[in-house]
């Protein structure tokens, strides 16, 4: 009786897990496929392989092994820093552009995970925060689009959207207001099914997509076609798969202090191991580039739990998930307006992660404040003004025109650079302040 509880408790925990992440992990689908057009069978799909890829993520994580795992109780989820470049290879180069480039953004982490470990010292709080930060703001106009009923839709800006929206969104912080605890991580997920209620009284939530969807589907190999590979978005995607890596180490060293488990050298690579392999099955089965989701962190500090059956057993939820698309059908009817209202709290609690990132700089250094200041202009600049590049060749416009990529890179650069400046200085006896 006892272990029936104990796996009880076990199973609830885990689908807390899975709750906390859901809203996340199937945004990322949504935003992605109606960017691209996609039908509403094809959007069922990509929700749903997405899941059950989440669950398969998350369990390779979970299991360590002398070559892939962490071991920490981390979830993975989709990645939002692949959201816009995803949707700019798509429209340019195609569907199966973005698969071949996932693929070989995947076997990238796997092969050079070994060398990242080595030089996690090169990316400080300045480079980490101001990445998170740019993925914030980058997603933010994705976010407030959708909030007007989405890019190219006939009632776009319509007090009705407005409405909704805005409703979602103000319903979100009242719950982080007046509610704690589970309730309060439930809150955009909550938000969520009570905008999509809201819409269907309003007559604007088609259902007839679910009752068609079937109850079970096997994953499909290369779902949208054989995936073909061209060096723009491949490079595209190598520094989105760059920049997951760096992000999930500031989520690794977050958990682990949590945990009280100290990470050594060989920890961090075998967690980028695990993601690598997690991204190129998601470039075989055409979903996304995965990493560690940092919210389901906060419910580990929230809920004290710190073993990984709980979040094995999240993986196995998803996994389930996965397989029954028309679990994954009911999230194809939300209104492009009703999760906009969501993003926006989503995307914006990126920024404030970056920020809270960034508290730990030290901001009398003015090469601090110039890694931040042209890394968050260039980002935003380029998320604002996509034509900034548009004299380019192809192949390098469509890296450099993501604000997420251009940010991002201008970042490590910029802190390398000051990086070696520093250590070519010579060391003063009498403690001179502008040493490092």
């Amino acid at each position: 009786m006892e272990s029936e509880n104990s796996g009880l408790k076990i199973f609830s925990l885990g689908l807390q897990h899975v709750l906390a992440m859901y809203a996340g992990a199937i945004l990322v689908p949504l935003i992605v496929g109606r960017a691209l057009n996609l039908t509403s069978e094809q959007l069922a799909y990509l929700v749903a392989i997405d899941l059950l890829t989440c669950g398969i993520a998350t369990l390779l994580q979970a299991w360590k092994t002398k070559y892939f795992g962490i071991g920490l109780p981390v979830v993975l989820g989709s990645s939002f820093v692949a959201v816009t470049p995803m949707i700019a290879i798509g429209s340019q180069y195609g569907v199966s552009a973005i698969y071949g480039a996932i693929i070989v953004g995947g076997i990238f982490v796997l092969v050079f995970a070994s060398f990242f470990g080595k030089i996690i010292k090169l990316f400080p709080p300045v480079v980490t925060g101001s990445v998170v930060t740019i993925i914030g703001l980058s997603l933010v106009p994705t976010g407030i689009r959708n909030m007007a009923g989405g890019a190219g839709s006939d009632d776009f800006g319509s007090l009705e959207n407005l409405l909704l929206s805005f409703g979602v969104l103000v319903a979100i912080i009242v719950m982080n207001r007046f509610f704690k605890g589970f309730a309060q991580a439930l809150s955009v997920l909550i938000g969520i099914i009570a905008g999509t209620i809201v819409a269907a009284i309003m007559g604007k939530v088609n259902v007839s997509d679910v009752s068609e969807a079937s109850w079970f589907h096997l994953p499909e190999l290369f779902y949208f076609g054989v995936p073909t590979f061209e060096i723009g978005p491949i490079l595209t995607m190598v520094i989105v798969c760059l920049v997951i890596m760096i992000e999930s180490t500031g989520v690794f060293l977050a958990l682990s202090k949590i945990c009280d488990q100290e990470l050594k050298e060989k920890d961090f690579v075998r967690g980028y191991r695990a993601e690598g392999l997690a991204i190129v099955l998601g470039g075989l089965f055409n979903a996304f580039p995965y990493n560690t989701f940092a919210q389901n962190v906060g419910l580990v500090q929230l809920s004290k739990v710190k073993t990984k059956n709980v979040v094995v057993a999240a993986g196995f939820i998803l996994v389930v998930l996965g397989l029954v698309p028309k679990i994954a059908a009911l999230a194809t009817v939300i209104p492009p307006a009703v999760l906009g209202g969501a993003t926006v709290v989503m995307f914006g609690m990126v920024i404030s992660s970056g920020i809270k990132m960034l508290g730990s700089v030290d901001f009398s250094d003015q090469q601090n404040l110039l890694v931040i200041a042209c890394s968050i202009s260039l980002g935003l600049g380029a998320t604002v003004v996509p034509d900034l590049f548009a004299g380019l060749p192809q192949s390098f416009k469509i890296i450099v025109s993501d604000g997420i990529i251009t940010g991002s890179l201008t970042a490590i650069l910029l802190n390398l650079f000051f990086m070696i400046r520093r250590k070519s200085k010579p060391v003063s006896v009498e403690g001179d302040q502008s040493v490092a």
